[in-house]
């Protein structure tokens, strides 16, 4: 009996060592990150997934215009325009910016929870079917995970669309552009609504593989990130890009501006100077259509690089 309380203490020891040194490592990564300093109860929700208590929290009833960031990372979040009154307890928002959020299985096994898609901090969890607006879904964030920028002070934003094969490593070189604010793959061009993946790999939907850029125009301009688009696949390949064929993987930039069109043409004309028979089409933005959750930030979740895309200097 001695020998096995013994061997009980010292699994009990091991625990209590594993779980400091799991604590430790989490703090040390985010000042490795220079991300902002947070306060204990800041660290023990955002670091550690606790639920602040419901009614306590600052933006609950907060009803001025703007923009919800990252109290960790500052990464624009959410927009006061689909903020809402769900009687919860805690801020509740029916939709995100684009690729700002990342839903994960919670600990739990029944609920979702979502992070912040920059730097993983926790956020709360997100609910489905419940009524309370058209979108029909419900984005419950503890306030204490947010800042919050008035209207007048949130940066401009822009938004383009570049489809240029697998969408896994056309959104890889774009998330590390400086002034990229979001990326989201998606499916746009085609006929079908709200497709599947299933659906546009079978080749009938017209859809193409794309991503959606949000950006900082006071950072980086839509003529830098098109230059990108083209440094970064084979914008000759008439029928896909390299081994993936079929129309979803075909070369095109989906302008949301006649500004947008002229720089790409620009480009283009840029390129056939320069000898190369561009097969990159122009073509009017249509409604773009977020892909599953599982082909979000691709590579940043499995820590490899794209086996079809690479970077090369061509202007």
């Amino acid at each position: 009996m001695h020998q096995r309380d013994n061997e009980s203490e010292l699994m009990m020891k091991k625990i209590v060592l594993i779980g400091l040194y799991s604590i430790l490592t989490i703090l040390n990564a985010q000042e490795d990150m220079k991300y902002n300093k947070l306060t204990p109860f800041e660290q023990k929700v955002i670091l550690f997934k606790a639920t602040e208590r419901p009614w306590s929290g600052e933006y609950v009833n907060h009803k001025e215009d703007g923009t919800y960031t990252c109290k960790q990372c500052n990464a624009p979040l959410f927009r006061s325009t689909d903020k809402f009154d769900s009687h919860c307890g805690w801020p509740s928002f029916d939709d995100e910016i684009p690729g700002a959020v990342k839903r994960v299985p919670d600990a739990d096994g029944i609920r979702t929870e979502i992070v912040c898609a920059n730097c993983s901090g926790h956020l709360g969890h997100v609910f489905k079917g419940e009524g309370f607006t058209d979108k029909n879904i419900r984005h419950c964030v503890n306030s204490v995970s947010l800042n919050f920028i008035p209207l007048e002070d949130t940066p401009a934003s822009e938004e383009a669309i570049f489809a240029s094969g697998c969408f896994w490593g056309t959104e890889y070189y774009f998330q590390k552009v400086p002034g990229v604010i979001s990326t989201t793959v998606g499916y746009i061009g085609g006929r079908t609504k709200s497709p599947t993946y299933q659906q546009v790999c079978s080749g009938k939907t017209g859809h193409k593989e794309a991503v959606q850029v949000i950006f900082d125009p006071a950072k980086t301009s839509f003529e830098e990130l098109a230059k990108l688009f083209f440094e970064t696949h084979d914008f000759t390949q008439t029928n896909g890009q390299g081994p993936d064929i079929g129309e979803q993987y075909l070369s095109y930039i989906f302008f949301t501006s006649d500004e947008q069109k002229e720089i790409a043409q620009k480009l283009v004309n840029i390129l056939e100077e320069k000898g190369y028979d561009v097969a990159t089409k122009l073509e009017k933005a249509t409604e773009f259509y977020k892909a599953e959750n599982y082909h979000q930030d691709y590579y940043q979740n499995n820590g490899k690089k794209p086996y079809c895309h690479f970077k090369r200097d061509v202007f």
